[in-house]
């Protein structure tokens, strides 16, 4: 599988930004999602819709939010980020659920 580096935040009232090695393991579509996750900024949001789009695969809404569900990495991964079109928070699978979601989100600056 792919290895590649992410620069993530350390969750913590610092904020203090590290490099770790990922090695992603899923299908090529669920890398590719991820892929475009990390490339989120800080602090912006994005929709699922806005994901499959910008992956080339418009009509895949669903399969994207399936492969953000599955994400093995969160948030260093920054799944968080992104939120449904009608401005709902949508899922979140990392510890703590949604409520981990807004959390971060405040964190970021972004208004809940």
């Amino acid at each position: 599988m792919p290895k590649t580096t992410v620069l993530c935040t350390l969750i913590s009232s610092r904020k203090q930004w590290f490099f770790l090695n990922i090695i992603f393991r899923g299908t090529k579509f669920q890398i590719q999602v991820w892929k475009y996750l990390k490339k989120i900024p800080r602090g912006q949001t994005r929709t699922y819709l806005d994901v499959a789009k910008a992956i080339n695969k418009p009509k895949a809404v669903r399969a994207v939010a399936n492969a953000i569900g599955k994400n093995p990495y969160p948030p260093k991964i920054p799944c968080h980020r992104v939120i449904r079109s009608d401005g709902g928070l949508g899922g979140y699978s990392g510890r703590g659920g949604t409520k981990t979601k807004k959390k971060l989100l405040k964190m970021e600056g972004f208004s809940i």
